[in-house]
């Protein structure tokens, strides 16, 4: 799935400062880092992330979107960028937020590898329907549903 975010967050301090990370920095990043799994868990989040598939948005449409509270939309926005789904921009006095593709291509490229296994359940499960539906003499069954 690529660099974790704690090593993405390691790689970005220590390219900033040219120097090594320090072992209360590198436990701190570990506490915050957030299965990206854990983030979606949540169905708000799921909610505010589906609000941002078509792009930008600021804070207030997201709370009319995602039907609850502004308070809680900014800490669901504080999980989800802390877990690298969404990225924050300043625009005057308001934040827009928008997703960021990353987590989600690493997401897919974890599942691709267990699409393989299914597809190939699948298809072995297609090849044996097929035979069951053929009778031994080569005429067809009635067929199944």
């Amino acid at each position: 799935m690529g660099k974790s975010l704690v090593a993405r967050l390691v790689d970005e301090r220590i390219s900033r400062q040219g120097k090594r990370i320090d072992d209360a920095f590198l436990c701190i990043c570990t506490l915050m880092h957030m299965n990206v799994f854990d983030a979606l868990a949540d169905p708000t989040r799921r909610r505010i992330v589906s609000a941002l598939r078509h792009g930008e948005l600021p804070v207030n449409d997201i709370v009319e979107r995602a039907g609850i509270h502004q308070s809680g939309v900014s800490r669901h926005l504080r999980i989800l960028h802390g877990s690298g789904f969404v990225a924050v921009r300043p625009e005057g006095q308001r934040r827009i937020y928008a997703l960021r593709p990353e987590p989600f291509r690493e997401i897919d490229a974890w599942l691709g590898e267990y699409r393989e296994v299914w597809d190939a359940r699948l298809d072995r499960s297609g090849a044996a329907l097929k035979e069951r539906r053929e009778a031994p003499d080569g005429t067809k069954k009635a067929e199944l549903k």
